[in-house]
């Protein structure tokens, strides 16, 4: 950076601000880095190599060493880098994001280690605003509202101190050594109490515009981010002992709301996929597609034949005659886990949100079909009630032509329909061999996530009759082949379990362990019905630190619905809400007007009989509360001479403040005399575009005094300003 020489004896103005500059242009770039890495979404050795060349910049600078790349080296390595941007795109990234994320940490890399002129300086700033950019892309976690946060306090103190700098470096005076040996820390005290309030005025500026600008579509860059591997278990096609893969995982996949539950007293299954097709290790769907209809509210209705009931089977209302009904209305706010599958309660009636087209396929699973929008927020109803086993248990034999595709079975070894027909021996119906099944399984074998390496020729007869555990897609596997073998029409689902509840946002968060699997078994008139043949282990409330962690919850929740899925939607919720507030409030005021209207009637007619029985004693008060009130209005004037009055008495005691004011005086005065200070102007000069020569040499030496007291903090320089003053009006005067 440029700077000024100094005489010695004599520190230059902009040496401090240089140091802090460095500094804080060095922080920015690493809380830049910071935010990228904390996506996930870089590279392990991308972040390690970036993280040491920063490691050893930082260094550097508190060693107050420097170390620059020669030219001659940046510009072959910056062409090279080219060429392999090409082939990480190409090869390597498949990315265009991913790649262009690692030519910027390249940059970044370069820059640091070949700063020489400003336009450095201001290159590096870009580099880190591009990091975090590519970090909002990548991110939809609260975790960014934090690092955005220091970004913007850590960004404001670097271009008040780029300012700085170049005034310091263009400025032609340099302040005298004062007694205060430390004035560098006055800097960075004045930036610490500055830059936060910059900051929070820029951040709420930026909040009411967020909140108030009209809403477009979404999505420029998501589809450039990168997506997950939650969603593996809910395709068409799963193979036995994925999903145990995505249960190793705490990451939060879904916040659910049901309406009216504020206890958390569900325990639903959330459906995402139904398969039906199995070939001895992998379970897959025929996928036969319909439109879902929309309704009259803008919502999309979901047919009883997802339950595997007639059309005719439901009232216009979405209940089914002849059983009980529970219907709900629930609000899921999902994560980016890169699928377009709508995970909803059995049995979903009607599914609403900010979407184009909906399908339901022959499983009953409802999915987008919007390949630029994946599913984030909607709201669905769903009816809960299940069948009663009495009505189960008559339901017969009488299967529809669909539910015979639900029969098909691969080669099997025989010991598994033996032991499906032992176990079901003793009932005499289909909904007591399930019951029957599902028992057996919850309490003859074990749960883990631990599988072996090898995966064994026939993972269901090595399930039953070797290992003898698993976790739940081996369960539900086992069930849905013991139900066929036993000629009732069974398939696979799979989803999620909900037993996570938040009590302070009154959600259920559903993480990636919770992906589950269970079995739908068909009965004649009433669908299908759920089974969970999975042993299932107890939820503990949380305490310590768990309950500390549903705080933290609650804001990434209120992050993820109210920023990152801000939408119109939000927009009119939240203008509906301050309406409905400022509605409520003036009707809560009138109510209070109409009911002490009397009181204050009252009021009102004894102060009059008062002032009628001692007119002097009422206008003396007047008189003393108009006083009382015109000192109020003129508060900030009162305080303002007083303190003015201190100044002058004791300029020592704030040379910096008295500097201030005696110079703004010497300023008003010689403009009452024709001689104008424009606001452009620096008191350098103003002193040269002075033209009586005797005047000029009288407000030269105030100047230099008042810079020495305003910028050096020089006690002794802030007495001699009222003296100097004086002279200056002498010299006018003659």
């Amino acid at each position: 950076m440029a700077s000024v020489s100094a005489k010695p004896g004599v520190i230059p103005v902009a040496q401090a601000i240089n140091k802090y500059f460095e500094v804080s242009i060095y922080l920015l770039v690493l809380i830049g880095f910071g935010t990228l890495a904390s996506t996930g979404g870089v590279g392990l050795l991308w972040v390690m190599l970036a993280g040491a060349a920063l490691a050893a910049r930082g260094y550097l600078l508190a060693r107050r060493q420097r170390a620059v790349v020669s030219e001659r080296w940046t510009t072959p390595l910056t062409i090279a880098y080219f060429i392999f941007y090409g082939a990480d795109y190409l090869f390597f990234s498949r990315s265009f994001l991913a790649a262009t994320v690692h030519l910027v940490l390249f940059a970044v890399v370069i820059r640091t280690f070949s700063l020489r002129r400003d336009r450095d300086y201001v290159t590096l700033a870009i580099l880190a605003f591009l990091m975090v950019l590519a970090s909002a892309v990548l991110t939809v976690d609260s975790v960014f509202l934090f690092f955005f946060a220091g970004f913007m306090l850590v960004a404001v103190a670097t271009f008040i101190l780029l300012e700085m700098q170049r005034s310091a470096v263009s400025a032609s005076f340099q302040a005298k050594h004062s007694r205060d040996a430390f004035e560098h820390r006055h800097l960075a005290f004045s930036l610490a109490r500055v830059t936060p309030m910059l900051a929070l005025m820029i951040l709420a500026g930026s909040a009411v515009v967020f909140f108030l600008l009209p809403r477009m579509t979404s999505g420029y860059l998501g589809a450039y981010s990168f997506g997950t591997d939650y969603s593996t278990g809910f395709s068409d096609r799963v193979q036995l002992g994925r999903i145990g893969q995505i249960q190793q995982s705490d990451a939060v996949v879904m916040h659910i709301q049901i309406d009216g539950d504020q206890r958390g007293q569900y325990a639903l299954h959330w459906r995402g996929v139904a398969l039906a097709h199995f070939d001895g290790r992998t379970w897959s769907n025929v996928r036969q597609i319909t439109m879902l209809p929309r309704d009259g509210n803008g919502g999309f209705t979901v047919p009883p034949v997802s339950q595997g009931l007639a059309q005719s089977a439901m009232l216009s209302d979405g209940t089914v005659p002849g059983r009980a009904n529970h219907l709900i209305h629930y609000r899921v706010l999902m994560e980016p886990i890169g699928t377009n599958v709508f995970f909803l309660a059995p049995w979903a009636r009607r599914v609403s949100g900010a979407y184009r087209n909906l399908e339901l396929d022959g499983g009953g699973a409802v999915t987008d079909l919007d390949p630029q929008r994946s599913v984030s927020v909607y709201e669905a109803d769903s009816d809960i009630a299940s069948p009663e086993a009495e009505q189960l248990r008559a339901a017969g034999n009488s299967f529809p032509p669909f539910a015979y595709y639900y029969l098909q079975l691969p080669q099997l070894d025989q010991r598994i329909p033996r032991l499906a027909a032992q176990i079901a021996s003793p009932a005499t119906n289909n909904y007591d061999k399930a019951v029957a099944l599902e028992r057996y399984l919850k309490t003859h074998f074990g749960y883990t996530l631990q599988l072996p390496r090898e995966r064994p020729v026939d993972p269901l007869a090595d399930f039953l009759f070797e290992r003898k555990q698993g976790h739940c897609e081996y369960f539900a596997s086992a069930m849905a082949v013991m139900l066929r073998t036993l000629r009732i029409p069974s398939r696979v689902v799979n989803g999620f379990r909900s037993d996570e509840f938040n009590d302070v946002t009154g959600k259920y968060v559903v993480r990636a362990r919770d992906a589950h699997a269970w079995v739908e078994a068909y009965f004649p008139g009433y669908g299908w019905v759920t089974f969970d043949p999975t042993p299932g282990g107890g939820v503990a409330s949380p305490q310590g630190w768990e309950r500390a962690l549903l705080y933290l919850d609650a804001a990434a929740s209120f992050w993820r619905e109210w920023v990152v899925s801000y939408d119109t939607s939000h927009q009119n919720a939240l203008g509906h809400a301050v309406l409905s507030g400022s509605r409520t409030s003036m009707e809560h005021a009138q109510i209070w007007m109409r009911a002490h209207y009397h009181r204050l009637l009252k009021l009102a007619r004894a102060g009059e009989r008062g002032f009628e029985r001692s007119p002097r004693s009422w206008s003396a008060g007047g008189a003393l509360v108009g006083f009382l009130l015109l000192l109020a209005a003129n508060a900030g004037r009162i305080t303002r001479l007083i303190r003015s009055h201190r100044l002058r008495a004791h300029p020592d005691r704030a040379p910096s403040q008295a500097a201030a004011m005696w110079y703004e005086r010497m300023a008003r005065f010689l403009a009452r005399r024709g001689v104008r200070k424009t606001p452009a102007q620096t008191p350098q000069e103003f002193v040269r575009g002075i033209c009586d020569k005797q005047l000029r040499m009288h407000v030269e030496q105030f100047t230099e005094v008042y810079e020495a007291a305003r910028f050096g903090n020089s006690a002794d320089d802030a007495v001699r300003l009222p003296e100097l003053y004086e002279e200056v009006e002498a010299a006018v005067s003659k």
